[in-house]
């Protein structure tokens, strides 16, 4: 199963653009020795370096007698990295992956079913009984966990309070309201809301639409299609016809919402908590206003973020397996919170006091259980990465060139119905 490998998800932190292997004893060793005895090797996220997990590597070497060489990576790198080491049959003892590569690589054979350690240690650690569902389902092949949820995200609404209170605006709970705010809200210079070009940033309005994106038993694509239709025009008339929204600029950059929300010239953007910091560091002035996600047939949004797995072909999965009992705790969530604002994956974090007292944490952790898992149907066909492309040309075609999105819709159904035959 192949995915794009420049493929983003919906919960990227900026971190450090190299690859760096740090607390390593073989700092720059071969490959080959990615199980040397003595060490064990684990592929991060450079954003996610916390120091709640470095606490945990400490000790976890204290307790194994390992040394952790710890590489960092951008996750296109990251990918092409691991696709690599399947290849060449060495491979590091723990992954750090964005979300679908344990359902892909549970498929191609490249990772390791974890359900042994689950039946023998779930219960201890709350396993998946105290997970939010979807996490389990996306990390989870004929009826096997092969991955565990690190962190969990979502997109929601983000506004500025001074302009809505200026405007005499309440926060929008739906699509008619939030196009009436829109409306009230841009003057001046400034537009009510900023859209992403990410294609990504597509599937919460798809979700609110009670669109299903495919069915793997039936092989409907896109169905209601007129609801999936009209879910994309509606944001496409944001920004053409009801001119509330700049036209997006194509490109990877996934910032230029944030960037115009920091500036003051839009009062509203859907985005989720990487953009948080980024918001706090350039504009510390603006009041953050973070609203629930939208409803129109259902207030739903879409599930991101990360997953670990261990590959197949691991020498140690026992030490593997013990370091994701040791990252995964209640207590190392609770850290990292505190840490990074990050939002996690266990129901017992969300009713944690400190997250239900943050007026934004709490936005988010409540509205992780209405987070649905949009591409998991297609992960499942091997077809992911033509089924992004296809995607990504689609929602540029409505979205910036203002193709008609019935038009548009129905040539990416038929590609789609295409190759997931």
């Amino acid at each position: 199963m192949s995915s794009h490998p420049s493929r983003r998800d919906l919960f990227r932190l900026a971190g450090a653009a190299a690859a760096v292997p740090i607390l390593s004893s073989c700092a720059g060793a071969p490959a080959t020795q990615a199980t040397a005895p003595g060490t064990f090797t684990v592929y991060w996220n450079a954003g996610h370096d916390y120091q709640a997990y470095r606490t945990v590597i400490a000790e976890f070497e204290q307790a194994n007698r390992v040394k952790v060489n710890l590489q960092k990576y951008q996750w296109p790198d990251l990918r092409t990295r691991l696709l690599a080491d399947f290849a060449a049959g060495t491979v590091p003892d723990l992954v750090e992956e964005p979300g679908g590569w344990v359902q892909e690589f549970a498929v191609s054979g490249n990772a390791r079913s974890l359900q042994d350690f689950v039946d023998r240690d779930g219960q201890a650690m709350g396993f998946p009984s105290d997970w939010q569902p979807v996490t389990v389902e996306r990390n989870s092949y004929q009826g096997k966990v092969y991955g565990v949820q690190l962190h969990l995200t979502c997109n929601t609404l983000f506004y500025n309070k001074g302009m809505l209170a200026a405007a005499g605006v309440e926060p929008p709970t739906t699509w008619e309201e939030f196009l009436d705010a829109a409306r009230k809200l841009t003057k001046d210079g400034v537009y009510g809301v900023a859209l992403n070009q990410d294609f990504t940033y597509m599937w919460p309005w798809l979700v609110q639409a009670g669109v299903t994106p495919y069915d793997l038993q039936t092989k409907a694509v896109m169905e209601p299609r007129a609801d999936a239709v009209a879910a994309l025009q509606f944001q496409a008339d944001l920004v053409h016809k009801h001119k509330v929204a700049p036209v997006p600029t194509a490109g990877t950059d996934y910032s230029g919402p944030q960037k115009l929300f920091s500036a003051k010239r839009a009062a509203m953007i859907l985005t989720g908590p990487w953009d948080l910091d980024p918001i706090r560091k350039t504009s510390p002035d603006i009041e953050l206003g973070v609203a629930p996600p939208l409803k129109n047939r259902t207030a739903a949004t879409q599930a991101a973020g990360v997953s670990m797995f261990v590959p197949a072909k691991a020498a140690r999965p026992e030490l593997s397996w013990d370091f994701i009992k040791r990252v995964t705790t209640l207590q190392v969530e609770q850290a990292a919170t505190k840490e990074t604002g990050m939002l996690m994956p266990r129901k017992s974090w969300a009713e944690l006091p400190e997250v239900q007292s943050d007026p934004i944490t709490k936005v988010f952790a409540d509205a992780l259980p209405t987070a649905q898992d949009s591409s998991q149907q297609v992960r499942l066909t091997g077809q992911l990465g033509k089924w992004e492309e296809q995607l990504k040309v689609m929602y540029q075609q409505v979205l910036i060139q203002n193709q008609p999105a019935a038009e548009a819709m129905e040539s990416f159904v038929k590609a789609a119905e295409g190759f997931l035959k």
